[in-house]
Order: structure tokens, then C-alpha cells, then sequence
């Protein structure tokens, strides 16, 4: 990751299609597009791929998720359970929606843990997201089915894992809708752009319509005459990011299988390093008659559901303490491993440094607000726990076998 790693040809002779017309709208002009519907062609591309019955293309990942909340009827006063580790969009979009973020535990697989959901679930529980973090699924058989034990609507968000699956099954399509991004850095892009998928004829017809000012696209050539079902907002894509898309969807599983190549490279050198960093434990323990730092492994690896659904972002693992993870966190940057990420520190992704969001600093007053019983529930000792000693190594497209054979290197260096 991310797409544009590998521009090229493609891209440009989509983009150029449009340029051409000059029709960067992707509704109407049917006279003079040249037969060009790049957002439509996208939308029926991502089915196919995903094995889903319906897509929509939107202006963002954010706007997926708040497009997915609107579709599925979640509003005002509505309760949603989310992680804390996330990026910010997926709480912004449930306030935006008018809903209360709830917040509870993740596990190792760096999603949200189901055996922890019963314990912020109240009455007033509406739906769950789960976040598909870092290119790897949740326990997403398991939060289905405390969503269908407990009426809740699922809305998967899967932004950051196009392209990973679950026991064969894409992600985002096990629950009411699943929520996509494809901006800059993600693994396919379109510069900004974003989609939801859904099984469902009405969720789909509500998402078409909620995107677009309320519009039904039943009038014809004359988008004035149609009708408005329900009031939306603007979250269409241009016919320019889509056709960045096309190109892009097209090349998804070359990207997937470099990423996961690159990954084993760089894992299968980490495991060895590990069990030579556990001998010499057992050695320095035996002559000093001590334990093990905590009874750990020196190294720890992401708990992936199914290796093979990965799509191989990130490659994530565990030291044994906060100290040891900040530890290799610098040793890693001063040997020269870049795009590692301590996400226990990140000001956009872990709740710890979500502070704007703890003192409710908005531009105008959110409905929440208004709830005076409201109470931002952040203290989460196990996701603490977790993401004191998480680092996450982005996998890029672009690294040669020399390079990777370099990156090995200077890991293990970071390591002795």
C-alpha cells in the first residue's frame, strides 16, 4: 500500500476518457459522455469483487460511513458501539449522524473483542461498526451474531481493508452494509473517494438517494424532474476520482499479491529473529537464574483470523511491555525502518489522544450535547494494555528484494 505506488498508463487513459467529454458530473450529459460512466462502471466492478448486490460510490470513507448510519435508520439518541482504535471518522461520522459513540475493548486481533459488547450494550443500542484495522478482519462471524442475538443493525467498516476476506467471504459484506475508503493512502485510491456495499434493495435505494440531495435518478435525462423521497446531503464522487478507481479496482489483485509477499518476507524474518532472541533468553535466564521479561515472547505477532483473507497492509506485533515497544519504536526509526507506527502515541487513530473529542471541542453544538446524562466512556484498560506494546509496519508496493533484504537488516539491528 498504498495505489499509487503503481500510477501509471491505466490510470491516465481512464482519467483521459473523461477529460475528453468533459463531463466530470456523474449524473446526466447522456449525449455527450462517449458511452464514459466511470462511477457506474467502479460501482458494478466493486460488486463483482466483492460478491455483494449492490454499490454506491461516495465522496469519502467518511461519507460511506455516514451515508451506511442514514441508510440503516441510525439517528439521533441512538447508542453505537465502536473501537477505540480507529481513525477518527467513524466516531465523527456517528455524531455527525446525530447518534452516541460508545466505545469498548479490542483484542489481539486489533478489532473489537465480541466477549466484551454485553457489557456496553444498553437499551438504547442501536448498531455496531467494527473496524477491519490495518488491513485484517475482526471476529466478524462472532459480532454478527451478538448483532442478530440483539437486534442490532452491523455496519462493517472496512476502509482500511479492501480486499480482505474472512473464510472467503469479502469484508463488508457480512453485515447490513459495509463502509469503504479510497483516498490517498489507501491500498486502492482514487485521490478521495469512498463506497458502501449492501444485499439489500433498500438500503441501497436510501444510500443512492441519501448521497445525493434526496434525488431518486428516476427523471430521465432532465435530473430536475426527479423526485426527492427523503432529504440528503452531497456526498458525490466525480467522474475524475472514479475513473482513478477503475483503473486502480482493476489492479487490486496484483497490489494484494505483492503486498502479501512483501509480508511474508519481512514476518518470516521477524519469527526467526524472535526464536534467536528467545534462545539467548533462556541462556542469559539460566546464568542468571531470572525469568523472562513477564513471561513473554521477545516478539508477538497479530492474532489473523485467516492468513489467507489478510490483505497485508500492515504487519503487526506485540513486545512485551510499553517499555520495550517504545524502546524498539526508536531503535527502529534510528536504524532507518520508516513507516513504523506506535499507535499508543498517534493522534488520529487510538482514543488516548482523542482529546478533542473528551473536552466535545466542535465548530457548532452537536445534538449529543444535549444529552446531559452523556458520559464519553474511555477508560478501556485492555485496549491500554494492547496498544502499549502494538507496532504496526507498513507494507509497501514498491520495495525491490533488495530493498526488503536492506529493511530485514536493519530490523534486526533494531532488535540486537
Amino acid at each position: 500500500m498504498p495505489g499509487f505506488e503503481i500510477f501509471g498508463s491505466q490510470e491516465r487513459k481512464e482519467v483521459m476518457d473523461v477529460l475528453e467529454t468533459g463531463v466530470l458530473f456523474r449524473y446526466g450529459f447522456d449525449n455527450i459522455r462517449n458511452g464514459h460512466w466511470k462511477a457506474n462502471t467502479f460501482e458494478k466492478k466493486l460488486c463483482e469483487y466483492t460478491g455483494s448486490s449492490y454499490s454506491h460510490l461516495c465522496s469519502s470513507g467518511t461519507a460511506a460511513l455516514s451515508i451506511a448510519l442514514a441508510s440503516c435508520g441510525v439517528g439521533a439518541g441512538d447508542e453505537v458501539i465502536l473501537p477505540p482504535f480507529t481513525f477518527v471518522a467513524t466516531f465523527e461520522a456517528v455524531l455527525n449522524a446525530g447518534a452516541i459513540p460508545v466505545f469498548s475493548e479490542i483484542d489481539e486481533t486489533l478489532c473489537l473483542d465480541p466477549l466484551k459488547l454485553q457489557d456496553v450494550l444498553t437499551t438504547k443500542t442501536k448498531a455496531v461498526i467494527p473496524v477491519h484495522m490495518c488491513g485484517a478482519m475482526a471476529q466478524i462471524d462472532r459480532i454478527k451474531e451478538f448483532c442478530d442475538t440483539h437486534n442490532l443493525i452491523l455496519i462493517e467498516d472496512a476502509c482500511q481493508s479492501m480486499g480482505a476476506t474472512f473464510k472467503g467471504q469479502s469484508l463488508g459484506t457480512f453485515g447490513d452494509m459495509g463502509c469503504f475508503s479510497f483516498d490517498a493512502v489507501k491500498t486502492i485510491t482514487c485521490g478521495e473517494g469512498g463506497g458502501v456495499i449492501t444485499n439489500s434493495a433498500n438500503l441501497y435505494e436510501k444510500a443512492h438517494q441519501y448521497s445525493d440531495h434526496g434525488h431518486d435518478h428516476l427523471g430521465g435525462f432532465d435530473r430536475g424532474a426527479d423526485d426527492h423521497p427523503i432529504i440528503g446531503a452531497n456526498y458525490r464522487i466525480s467522474e475524475l476520482n472514479a475513473a482513478v478507481g477503475v483503473a486502480q479496482l482493476n489492479k487490486l489483485n496484483d497490489i494484494l499479491t505483492i503486498q502479501r509477499r512483501n509480508k511474508k518476507a519481512i514476518k518470516d524474518a521477524m519469527v526467526e529473529l524472535n526464536q534467536s532472541l528467545s534462545n539467548k533468553n533462556i541462556i542469559a535466564n539460566s546464568i542468571d537464574n531470572k525469568a523472562n521479561i513477564e513471561g513473554c515472547d521477545p516478539i508477538s505477532f497479530r492474532n489473523i483470523l485467516d492468513d489467507e483473507g489478510d490483505s497485508a497492509t500492515f504487519l503487526s506485533f506485540f513486545l512485551p511491555n510499553e517499555n520495550r515497544a517504545r524502546e524498539i519504536k526508536k531503535a527502529l526509526a534510528d536504524n532507518g525502518v520508516d513507516g513504523c507506527f506506535y499507535w499508543y502515541d498517534n493522534n488520529w487513530h487510538y482514543i488516548r489522544r482523542w482529546h478533542h473529542l473528551k473536552e466535545m471541542k466542535t465548530a457548532a453544538k452537536l445534538p449529543l450535547e444535549l444529552i446531559s446524562s452523556y458520559k464519553l466512556n474511555h477508560n478501556l484498560p485492555q485496549s491500554d494494555s494492547i496498544m502499549q506494546r502494538t507496532i504496526s509496519m507498513q507494507i509497501k508496493l514498491s520495495w525491490t528484494e533488495t530493498d526488503i533484504e536492506d529493511r530485514i537488516r536493519k530490523i534486526k539491528n533494531a532488535f540486537i
